[in-house]
């Protein structure tokens, strides 16, 4: 690795103490894979950034240092999508302030959600739009890349106040997200008979159920992916806690198992992007490496599955 690589995979992380030189190696062997959003053939970088969890309880928390530190991880290795919600705490606030200040705003894909229906209940469209008014403000800009129903609620009416939104130039994307299981025959019928540009869905190497019927009907809707959890949360490093990741796993560049959790997803042909929360900028980098170089065949995402699988639940 040249001094200018280094520099570049190092410089934003803030001290390269915190960094193992296998994960630099990875983020420097190549360009982040992209994936093009059907329904406008806009190329966006795999890897992107999670706002909820642990990104937002340090937003919470007033020490957001290092909240700027992975969001210029993010940027100066290529990536640019950044997930959030108004219900995701300080995130969606801290990050607009923090992407003005650093002058981020024409890098950044802004995902954000609307929701303000009570479970199970209708949306005012007056307040829908308030709430999305505030997500302008928070954003800073005068267009937003995407907003999404945030897990289904009241999607008659929500999604109609973003298909004017859409229809006015204002937002770009429009789509809705479910990280439930059980809400996925309804996702799929809302695919089937709205003009949905995105969702947002669960998708781990231990939780396959969206790929049973929602990612591939999300191909052939032409409809783009972002994947939520890929970790399980916590779930999976329980699972990994204290085992080294296996040799053979070097045939697809992961030198680490957040780059083993994160190539199965980005194998799968109908995903767009991952957004794994994070508030540390060298776990950061190590997701960074997840989307660059080679990845799972389907032989090997299947030894992963039976891999993981054999594994004892924690």
């Amino acid at each position: 690795m040249n001094r200018r690589k280094l520099l570049k995979y190092t410089g934003a992380a803030g001290t390269a103490m915190w960094l193992n030189p296998q994960l630099l190696f990875a983020a420097a062997a190549g360009e982040m894979i992209t994936r093009m959003i059907p329904s406008s053939g806009e190329e966006l970088p795999m890897m992107g950034l999670g706002s909820s969890a642990t990104f937002s309880r340090q937003a919470g928390s007033g020490d957001i240092g290092a909240l700027r530190e992975v969001l210029q991880t993010l940027t100066e290795n290529g990536g640019t999508v950044f997930d959030t919600a108004p219900s995701y705490g300080d995130s969606e606030e801290v990050a607009g302030a923090l992407v003005n200040d650093l002058g981020m705003q024409k890098t950044i894909f802004w995902a954000t959600k609307v929701n303000v229906a009570p479970r199970g209940g209708s949306a005012d469209p007056k307040a829908a739009r308030a709430q999305i008014e505030t997500s302008f403000k928070r954003i800073g800009t005068p267009t937003i890349d995407l907003i999404q129903v945030h897990n289904l609620a009241d999607i008659p009416t929500q999604l109609g106040v973003l298909k004017e939104l859409k229809q006015e130039g204002r937002v770009r994307y429009i789509g809705t997200t479910s990280t439930n299981a059980d809400s996925y025959d309804y996702l799929a019928d809302v695919m089937r008979k709205e003009p949905l540009d995105f969702i947002g869905v669960d998708y781990a190497v231990d939780n396959l159920e969206s790929a049973k019927t929602i990612l591939p009907l999300a191909q052939e809707r032409g409809i783009a992916v972002l994947v939520y959890l890929p970790f399980g949360r916590t779930r999976l490093w329980n699972r990994v806690k204290g085992k080294e990741v296996p040799g053979w796993a070097a045939e697809f560049e992961a030198s680490s198992w957040a780059q083993f959790f994160l190539k199965f997803v980005a194998a799968h042909p109908a995903v767009t992007a991952i957004t794994p929360a994070t508030s540390k900028p060298h776990h950061m980098l190590d997701n960074i490496g997840g989307a660059i170089g080679r990845l799972p065949d389907k032989a090997t995402q299947q030894r992963m599955i039976e891999y993981i699988d054999a594994l004892p639940m924690a």
